[in-house]
């Protein structure tokens, strides 16, 4: 291990192109045990020239971005991988708390992820009686819908701060949209998930960055993508939750840097031996859905990344050297960030330092 220093953000308008890793725990949970609270949700902002741009939005999203000193107004957008809970939970937080660090006259902030899934996943073959689905009435929201139905839940706080101390709503400064897959992939969310030969394609763009997504597979849910940032002084890819696939590979081909899920698969295997249908269908999905250390490594060596750094990590509680082990075969740099590391990328602006966090030399 060459450079430990974990560089904290002192100053949203450092020009360099950066990720500070917000949280970095994978898992509907709170983590338990040995090492528990020290992974917040996953969240992660990439900063380009003051502005940030916030991916996934897990447990304690506010409160990291208030610790990394990111102010909710230097937001433009927000990009959700894909609609589980565990990237989604503090959305509502998020807008109705961040509301109130806003000025009036800003431009809202776009809420950019995955649209209406359209059908409902097949049932676990290993099912003894199939359940019932959740709301059978509207099943499947995307996140134009998930958003609305957010806000209507809290419509009675909203309602008296609206009313009674005139206060802005959410509404006003968050718009959430769905994103559109172009038709030429040919994806089904059953039939065909994650196509492959999926080209790249943009779904943002500014003066400061363009974001291109790929489809990535992540059964049962679907669509799940990752998210490339392009700038003038660098790339990072975000593979969202992923197994190992080919169009993540094609989406990050040279980028500067990728943040990749990873996953100990010993201890899936070791909590649910022995267990009955649910705990043999947690060890499906996890097997299906998701990629080990020494998997993520391969698909960084295969893109030609030039530094790797593995989050969304699960368990949250798992020690640091079951991560290490994966980095003497990385062609790259290889990280393991901690909550609120800075991870700069790319080539920097005149007169900027590069500081790396927990940098493993290949």
């Amino acid at each position: 291990m060459t450079d430990t220093t974990h560089l904290r953000l002192g100053n949203a308008a450092d020009p360099r192109p950066r990720v500070v890793t917000l949280g970095t725990a994978g898992g509907p949970r709170w983590w338990a045990g040995e090492n528990a609270g020290e992974r917040s949700g996953i969240a992660t902002a990439v900063l380009v020239g003051g502005h940030a741009y916030l991916v996934d939005a897990g447990h304690g999203v506010g409160r990291q971005l208030n610790l990394a000193g990111i102010p909710i107004s230097s937001l433009r957008a927000v990009f959700l991988t894909h609609l589980h809970s565990d990237h989604t939970v503090d959305l509502a937080s998020l807008a109705i708390f961040g509301m109130f660090a806003l000025a009036e006259d800003q431009d809202p902030i776009r809420i950019i992820g995955p649209g209406d899934r359209g059908a409902l996943p097949p049932v676990a073959p290993r099912a003894v009686v199939p359940p019932a689905p959740v709301f059978p009435e509207q099943p499947t929201p995307g996140t134009a819908a998930m958003f609305r139905h957010l806000m209507a839940a809290y419509a009675t706080d909203l309602n008296d701060r609206v009313l009674d101390a005139l206060r802005p709503s959410p509404l006003d400064h968050f718009r959430a949209e769905d994103i559109r897959i172009p038709e030429a992939t040919g994806y089904h969310p059953n039939d065909n998930p994650t196509p492959e030969g999926v080209r790249p394609f943009e779904i943002y763009a500014d003066d400061l960055v363009t974001v291109t997504a790929t489809l990535v597979r992540h059964p049962p849910i679907a669509p799940a993508f990752a998210f490339r940032f392009d700038t003038a002084h660098g790339s990072v890819t975000i593979s969202g939750d992923t197994a190992p696939c080919d169009n993540l590979i094609r989406l990050a081909r040279d980028t500067d840097l990728l943040l990749h899920e990873a996953i100990d698969f010993d201890w899936v295997h070791r909590t649910y031996a022995g267990g009955g249908p649910t705990a043999q269908a947690s060890i499906d999905h996890h097997t299906k859905s998701h990629t080990s250390p020494d998997q993520a490594v391969d698909i960084a060596n295969a893109a030609g990344a030039e530094a790797l750094a593995l989050h969304h990590l699960v368990p949250g509680t798992t020690p640091r050297s079951v991560w290490e082990a994966a980095a003497e075969r990385c062609q790259g740099a290889f990280l393991v960030p901690d909550d609120l590391d800075v991870l700069p990328f790319g080539t920097s602006p005149p007169g900027s330092h590069v500081t790396r966090a927990e940098v493993v030399a290949p």
